[in-house]
């Protein structure tokens, strides 16, 4: 396996710029927890370089961002297993994502501007030059380091192929970035095909299928964030509040479940399932949850028939009934890719509604303006994510950069934004409305009848003007 180590330094637990090609699988064995878990450590970076690429993030804050994912992300106790849980990550999701065009198109285009990155720091820069001696073979010992690093080398085209030398003032360059870009993109594409022909279709998916097969195919569709079984961040929430809260911190496709709800007092099976989730993991306990649906869906079918038909999938919810699983709340993930029917209102709105109902939506929300074009132009890119952190954005008034990827989290970020601006407006109120909360018609009452007292508890009887312009009018002490 070819890889590039920074020979300055040991590798530490936390390894940036050692970068290997990745041209031939190792040799090594993994314990089948492992090889899922680095999976999934490197699946979190590669979708936060999709998130932030696709919101428009600067190339110096898409740098910090993969610098600091890559720390977050891909350690590992010991220094000397830092490179292998690179190297297996990579060919885990290879394998995931080899298996359609569209997974290795998107496995391609994150995995390159990972290496893009990684690349651009200078100890992966010089090492790489070193390794891939079939481009060229420069004098490194003879590089100036007064050059500045940005100076463009526009001649290197002209170095010979196999034993040219580059001139002794070349430093690494946008130019060079790119030819190895190319590169790099170019094996990567040819293996990636390779495995999906020989490796996955021929041998992996029947001969792995009771072991390895369903982590495979899974990876792809996983969520990899808290599973919000348990409301954790706040109290449970009670049936009087929750007409408030879902109007100041449902997500669209709960609110919409949540007004389709009220308006007809029934919702098919997939509706239950998500909006019923979905209120477990804000904190609403099993009786209220029986409370609050009995009371809806008795309009139609009537208390007893509710009894007997729907009570008992609202107990299994939580994990009272059956096998007594504890289900948790549905992810992003699973609501875009969810396929609602005739009737249905379950689903994500980003990709389910048509624009003129989606623009309505955003309105009844209060998403209004420029922000509406901003989201319908993510939605026409199927972003439909990130059209949901737009809408967030645009109603709380604040940037949201971890995104949305659960409507759980959602509803809890949106609960904190909501919780700190109402204790900021009650640190900012005026000192005597917490000193003396009386009505200002009752002040004067007061002060008609001498029952307020000022200054050093002087009584007063007369002269109305001269005590309502005294600042020192104090609480009343009658």
């Amino acid at each position: 396996m070819d890889m590039l180590r920074p020979q300055s330094k040991p590798p530490s637990n936390d390894d940036f710029t050692t970068l290997p090609l990745y041209r031939s699988a190792p040799s090594l064995e993994v314990r089948l927890e492992d090889f899922e878990l680095y999976a999934i450590d490197r699946l979190r970076v590669l979708k936060a370089i999709s998130d932030g690429l696709s919101r428009g993030k600067k190339p110096e804050e898409m740098d910090k961002l993969v610098f600091d994912l890559w720390k977050a992300n891909m350690r590992h106790p010991l220094a000397s297993e830092v490179i292998n849980k690179d190297i297996i990550s990579h060919f885990v999701l290879r394998l995931v994502y080899c298996r359609t065009e569209d997974l290795r198109k998107w496995f391609l285009s994150m995995e390159t501007a990972l290496f893009r990155y990684r690349f651009q720091r200078k100890t992966a820069e010089v090492q790489l030059l070193r390794e891939w001696k079939f481009l060229f073979r420069p004098h490194f010992g003879s590089v100036k380091k007064s050059v500045n690093k940005d100076d463009l080398y526009c001649d290197f085209c002209k170095m010979r192929r196999h034993t040219g030398h580059l001139p002794t003032n070349y430093m690494i360059c946008k130019a060079i970035v790119f030819l190895f870009l190319g590169m790099f993109l170019h094996i990567l594409h040819i293996l990636i095909l390779l495995s999906s022909h020989l490796k996955w279709t021929s041998t992996i998916r029947e001969d792995e299928k009771d072991r390895l097969t369903p982590i495979v195919e899974a990876l792809c569709t996983s969520y990899l964030g808290p599973d919000y079984s348990q409301s954790k961040e706040f109290a449970e929430i009670s049936i009087k509040d929750i007409d408030q809260v879902a109007k100041s911190s449902f997500p669209l496709c709960m609110r919409h479940l949540f007004e389709k709800l009220r308006e007809d007092h029934h919702l098919k099976h997939g509706g239950r399932m998500q909006l019923g989730l979905f209120l477990k993991g804000v904190g609403l306990n099993l009786d209220d949850a029986l409370t609050f649906w009995k009371a809806e869906f008795s309009h139609k079918v009537g208390a007893e028939r509710f009894d007997k038909e729907y009570a008992y999938s609202i107990r299994h919810n939580y994990g009272r009934e059956g096998k007594r699983t504890d289900y948790t709340p549905c992810s992003c993930q699973k609501i875009i890719s969810s396929t609602p029917g005739v009737g249905d209102h379950h689903g994500c709105p980003y990709r389910h509604f048509s624009e003129e109902n989606l623009r309505a939506a955003l309105f009844r929300m209060g998403v209004n303006g420029s922000a509406v074009e901003d989201v319908m132009e993510k939605v026409r890119n199927r972003h439909y994510q990130l059209a949901c952190t737009l809408t967030f954005e645009a109603i709380h008034g604040s940037t949201y950069d971890v995104g949305v990827n659960h409507p759980n989290q959602y509803f809890t970020d949106s609960q904190k934004i909501l919780k700190a601006k109402t204790a900021y407006d009650k640190l900012n109120q005026p000192i005597d409305r917490y000193l003396n909360p009386v009505p200002k018609f009752e002040i004067w009452y007061r002060i008609w009848t001498g029952t307020v007292r000022t200054g050093r508890y002087r009584p007063v009887r007369n002269g109305i003007q001269n005590i309502a312009n005294n600042p020192l009018i104090t609480q009343e002490t009658c």
